[in-house]
């Protein structure tokens, strides 16, 4: 081989190494770029699979609640008669397993009664629980229907009749109707919504009529004759606050503030001992801390979105389960209060009822009923 031909040959080697070099290089570079292209596709794809059905949701699904704007207060804070502390854990549960959502209490002598979350009034003597009768379609035992769930008043339906009390002669029974649009099964729904239509109304036992004495209330729910009889205050849930709605007298037909800005969301409220009240609260606005319904108030629209997408019995699991009592003087500043944070021993606690020295603890949600020894606390 001439010296010409050596070169030739190296640069026929050359060349093909260069084209080798070269389709190495191509066989490396095309899979990266086909494999992001890939990637981009994929994540394209998820990411449509994932944003369509919120936007179908968002747009298209209906809401089952239709939200008001709101405006609370910001929270009192957690010191002073507020203080968290640990004393309803002090409490002794009763028939646990045995109860369904014993939400409100009373009592005759030494003997207990309750009303149960499946339709049950109970008795409670000693250790014994006995069923003096079930309410339902048709109800059994001894019952004498006084109003009638779905009856027009005041040109609405009775939807939610929830909390009453009686005047010392029996003629008058004064109770909350929460809501004409939902019933007692969706609680959440109607805090969520804030809407004002609940009521104060009248039941006359001689004259069998129902009167609306007051109107537009964000969920009316626990009631106590005012010691007088001429007012009952009124635990007004969704706007963490009581109010005093006169009932007879020269302010007939007025309704003022009692106490305002709790720092929970109070359920039922019942006479103390002391001559004041017990207001039980089965969730708080924390502070310092974040309270999740002060924060919605202001964006109806989350709440929407919320209920298209979730149950309320699934939103329940996310509800902080915190329960606190308070006592409140006869003028309404509170005295004292009972804590159990994150609801260990009283969870869901929905009344606070004073009898021999104890406080029973009714419940909207829990198996039991709890008996607080007030002397330990």
């Amino acid at each position: 081989m001439n010296l010409r031909g050596y070169i030739s040959s190296a640069s026929s080697l050359s060349s093909i190494e260069r084209c080798r070099a070269g389709f190495i290089d191509l066989c490396f570079v095309f899979p990266s770029t086909y494999s992001g292209k890939v990637f981009r596709v994929t994540l394209v794809t998820l990411g449509g699979c994932l944003i369509l059905p919120l936007l179908v949701v968002f747009f298209l699904l209906e809401s089952p609640i239709h939200p008001e704007l709101l405006s609370l207060n910001e929270p009192p804070l957690m010191s002073g008669c507020y203080e968290p502390n640990f004393k309803l854990r002090e409490a002794q549960r009763l028939f646990e397993d045995q109860l369904v959502g014993p939400e409100s209490i009373a009592n005759f002598g030494d003997v207990i009664y309750t009303g149960t979350a499946d339709g049950k009034i109970v008795k409670i003597e000693g250790k014994s629980i006995t069923v003096i009768a079930r309410l339902g379609k048709p109800p059994c035992g001894e019952v004498t229907n006084l109003v009638s769930a779905g009856q027009m008043v005041g040109g609405r339906r009775l939807s939610f009749v929830n909390d009453l009390d009686v005047t010392q002669d029996g003629r008058k029974v004064y109770f909350t109707d929460s809501s004409s649009r939902w019933q007692r099964r969706d609680y959440l729904h109607l805090i969520m919504e804030a809407t004002a239509d609940g009521r104060v109304l009248e039941y006359d036992t001689e004259t069998k009529e129902v009167t609306v004495l007051m109107e537009n209330l964000r969920f009316a729910n626990g009631i106590q004759l005012f010691p007088d009889e001429e007012s009952v205050l009124v635990t007004e849930t969704t706007m963490a606050r009581i109010r005093r709605v006169h009932v007879s007298g020269l302010n007939k037909g007025g309704m003022d503030t009692f106490v305002d800005n709790l720092p929970g969301f109070p359920d039922n409220i019942r006479r103390s001992s002391s001559g004041g009240y017990w207001v039980a609260m089965s969730a708080v606005r924390p502070n310092p801390g974040f309270s999740m319904l002060d924060f919605l108030s202001q964006k109806p629209w989350i709440k929407k979105l919320i209920f298209k997408l979730f149950s309320q019995d699934m939103l329940m699991k996310f509800v902080p389960r915190y329960s606190l009592v308070i006592e409140l003087q006869e003028s309404g500043t509170c005295v004292r209060s009972f804590h159990d944070p994150h609801g260990m021993v009283a969870a869901y606690v929905s009344e606070a009822h004073e009898h021999d020295g104890h406080l029973y603890l009714g419940s909207f949600r829990s198996p039991y009923l709890c008996k607080l020894d007030l002397s330990k606390v």
